[in-house]
């Protein structure tokens, strides 16, 4: 399914214990801050969700993971409280995802940008293919990866979260993903990684829920403070995104 709704699709599917939450926008499923706010209340109702163990984040198409945050929304960005409302949405998401207490299973099939590498980030346990390379191309529009960065560090360390963001327009394949610790698994196709994906998922959802439970708080252990610091970095982007140089950058880019 692909969708042609200028706010986007988020579609949740349960099934044997395990949900699947898709999204979609046909900006290259990049998010609009009504996505952002719909897939926050998706893990919110999820985590609360007894009859489910697993939590598989999933985009729509074979196109790009995600491109990130909406271009056109950035560019409507006029006064700082505009600007920390926008870019707290993908800080909700990944405090959502952060006090989910299930296990989230990210599967990643194509480009992924910006917020998009954030909320890969934000994933317990990652598959993805050889057509999946990342970017962080923040700084190339005047802003910094502010908000996603403690999810990346978190994942993969500061040394490549370094190498990855100060160089923005530099693509990094999927096995240097996965040999920094951002994917778990890397496939040569779609099929080979869903069928893996799928099989993996019935297996742990098959074990003791309690178990994952507490497991999982002791993965995210010491991120209790991001509930706030995220927000505030949101408005340290929300300032940025002011800039003249942004505005310049968005413009340009959108031609």
């Amino acid at each position: 399914m692909i969708t042609n709704r200028p706010n986007g699709s988020i579609y949740t599917k349960i099934e044997n214990k395990i949900a699947t939450i898709e999204f979609g926008h046909p900006a290259s499923n990049s998010f609009v801050a009504e996505m952002l706010d719909r897939l926050t209340d998706a893990f919110n109702k999820l985590a609360s969700n007894s009859s489910i163990s697993i939590i598989i984040l999933k985009s729509e198409s074979e196109r790009a993971f995600c491109a990130g945050a909406s271009f056109d929304e950035l560019l409507a960005v006029s006064t700082l409280e505009e600007g920390k409302i926008f870019f707290s949405g993908f800080a909700k998401v990944i405090n959502a995802m952060r006090n989910c207490n299930k296990i989230i299973v990210g599967r990643i099939q194509g480009k992924t940008v910006g917020g998009g590498v954030g909320l890969v980030a934000a994933c317990d346990y990652v598959f993805a293919t050889v057509d999946a390379p990342i970017r962080l191309s923040e700084l190339t529009i005047g802003i910094a990866p502010l908000v996603i960065e403690p999810a990346v560090e978190r994942k993969i360390g500061i040394a490549p979260i370094s190498e990855l963001s100060l160089a923005p327009t530099e693509w990094k394949n999927a096995y240097w993903a996965q040999e920094k610790g951002l994917y778990s698994k890397v496939f040569d196709t779609t099929k080979e990684m869903d069928n893996e994906l799928y099989f993996f998922a019935q297996k742990l959802a098959n074990y003791n829920p309690k178990a994952l439970i507490e497991w999982r708080k002791i993965l995210w252990k010491n991120t209790d403070h991001w509930g706030t610091l995220l927000i505030e970095r949101a408005a340290i982007t929300g300032k940025l995104a002011l800039s003249e140089f942004t505005k310049t950058a968005l413009s340009e880019f959108k031609k």
